[in-house]
């Protein structure tokens, strides 16, 4: 068994970490005592089959677990050194700073300017809210398309063009990491390029850990790799050494297509 806690690198250390991390839904373990870092500045892709905790481990860097009934969190996670499960810390806090893009596209029904700017708004931002929007638009590579038609309802974008709302809004409230669960599993495939070419240019001012089942895309976009199997961390580090010269067994197995 391969893990890779202090694969992070720069001085001020991993932005995420967790430390022997186990996951329950009520007597289900999701995810069984992982440990492994996230450098800032890059992509992190979690793999494997379907099952084996990948979304549940993402989840457990904004705290969206605590949504779900019976779940229990067994371990540490960290953001920038700090205990996301300690008693004082306030979970919406969280999800500010650490924001979330889901496999569905799910604009709320209002104009796309309300879109991008609900989170600003219920977290009281004082500045210029409509520099706000098209800045956030402009990040997400969507103000060419719509910047002429901020008060149209978001459900008549295309689902490309909706996915990439979300990642607008999720930026708007100027989180330093931005999670992303299969972001593009739901889309064409010129929608899904898109997003790809997104993720790669947003790492340039965000850390971002994404899922996907596809390990084309993984090997595209991603610094570093994590195949996870049965809910633990079987092996973490470079993408191209993951995919090219995988450690254990049960990696080159899944890479090569023998299960999963």
């Amino acid at each position: 068994m391969t893990t890779a806690y202090d694969i992070a690198h720069g001085e001020e250390g991993p932005v995420l970490e967790t430390r022997g991390l186990s996951v329950f839904y009520g007597e289900k373990q999701a995810v069984r005592d992982v440990t492994f870092s996230v450098p800032r500045g890059t992509v992190v892709a979690l793999i494997g089959p379907s099952g084996c905790g990948k979304s549940t481990l993402l989840r457990c860097f904004n705290r969206m677990n605590d949504l779900l009934p019976d779940s229990r969190v067994e371990g540490e996670v960290r953001f920038r050194g700090t205990d996301l499960y300690a008693p004082s810390v306030d979970p919406v806090e969280v999800r500010r700073r650490v924001g979330m893009v889901f496999q569905e596209p799910n604009p709320f029904p209002r104009s796309i300017y309300d879109n991008v700017a609900f989170g600003p708004r219920i977290n009281g931002f004082r500045g210029d809210l409509d520099a706000l929007v098209e800045a956030s638009l402009r990040r997400a590579g969507l103000w060419a398309e719509v910047g002429d038609r901020l008060g149209d309802s978001a459900l008549k974008l295309s689902g490309g063009q909706q996915q990439r709302l979300c990642i607008a809004r999720t930026l708007a409230v100027e989180p330093e990491v931005v999670l992303m669960d299969e972001p593009a599993s739901a889309l064409d495939p010129i929608a899904s390029q898109r997003v790809e070419e997104l993720v790669y240019e947003l790492k340039r001012e965000y850390t971002i850990v994404i899922v996907t089942h596809n390990m084309q895309q993984a090997a595209r976009i991603s610094d570093y790799t994590a195949f996870l199997y049965l809910g633990e961390l079987i092996e973490y580090g470079p993408t191209d050494a993951i995919f090219t010269n995988p450690r254990e067994g049960s990696t080159e197995a899944y890479m090569t297509g023998r299960f999963g």
